[in-house]
């Protein structure tokens, strides 16, 4: 039942997400990426508050929980901040892909640094379903031949965010996700708030649909979704988690194609093929 739950929740989170890279790509055409980044942090520490009061969570009052929440918040911010800055050179579709490196970079954190054990059948599924997103961001050119900028960008964003993932499962899984969330959006928005206060760079568009877009990212994108996420986290191997996200970027494919109008190329349907089973590969190796 555990089980059952747990993928539900990891459905919204991909529903959520997947479509929130066209939401993103719009939003950036109105601000800068850290001006965006920080009207996200800001909004999602906001919502979260409340939930904490209701639901009676404790902050944790160990010194080096505060300060590793604090370093948490410091990496998610930096790796949120570069993949939106990744974003504004690249369509939404494909930066997801790049982003959904990811699961890579996890597994060869999580070996070494969590004891998560290297099954044949695990390293298999990550490759195929990498496999997957290669065939996805194929534009007549390979990857590293078609490296720029953007794509630097994303990558190291996609680095960091493995980062955060295993350094919270290393040392922060005993505290509450909603906990851990807020601690980590509130330093992000002090960090980025000083940030954009230094090079002028913080203002508020009045827009309606900005607002809708910003709306959208921080408390579906941040405050319930990375929530979701940091319980998932909380139970699964953080390598089995980050593999099964590879169909993230599957869906914001699609989404690109819906909302924004990016055209999806055939070698889509097998790259997405290679994905749902190179995830399948992961969690039968789990079961």
């Amino acid at each position: 039942m555990k089980r059952f739950r747990n993928w539900l929740l990891f459905l919204l989170v991909v529903l959520i997400w997947s479509s929130n890279w066209s939401v993103m790509k719009s939003g950036l055409s109105y601000v800068e990426p850290l001006t965006f980044v920080f009207h996200r942090f800001l909004i999602s520490s906001l919502s979260l508050l409340p939930a904490i009061i209701l639901l009676g969570k404790k902050i944790p009052k160990k010194h080096g929980d505060i300060a590793k929440l604090l370093l948490l918040g410091v990496i998610n911010a930096f790796g949120i901040l570069l993949t939106n800055i990744g974003l504004v050179g690249e369509k939404s579709g494909l930066s997801a892909i790049v982003t959904y490196t990811q699961p890579l970079f996890v597994f060869c954190m999580a070996v070494p640094f969590l004891k998560e054990k290297a099954r044949i059948s695990k390293i298999v599924g990550i490759l195929t379903g990498f496999l997957g997103v290669t065939a996805i961001s194929a534009r007549g050119e390979t990857l590293l031949s078609g490296l720029t900028s953007s794509i630097l960008f994303l990558l190291t964003g996609a680095f960091l965010w493995a980062v955060s993932i295993v350094y919270y499962k290393k040392f922060l899984s005993h505290v509450e996700p909603i906990i851990t969330n807020v601690f980590q959006m509130s330093f992000g928005t002090v960090l980025l708030g000083l940030i954009g206060i230094s090079s002028g760079n913080l203002y508020f568009p009045a827009s309606t649909d900005y607002l809708l877009m910003v709306l959208y990212a921080s408390i579906g994108g941040s405050a319930i979704a990375f929530t979701i996420w940091i319980q998932l986290l909380r139970e699964e191997e953080a390598t089995v988690l980050s593999s099964s996200s590879l169909i993230v970027p599957m869906a914001a494919l699609f989404f690109g194609w819906l909302l924004l109008g990016e055209i999806v190329e055939p070698q889509s349907i097998v790259g997405a093929f290679l994905i749902m089973l190179g995830v399948y590969l992961v969690n039968r190796a789990e079961r």
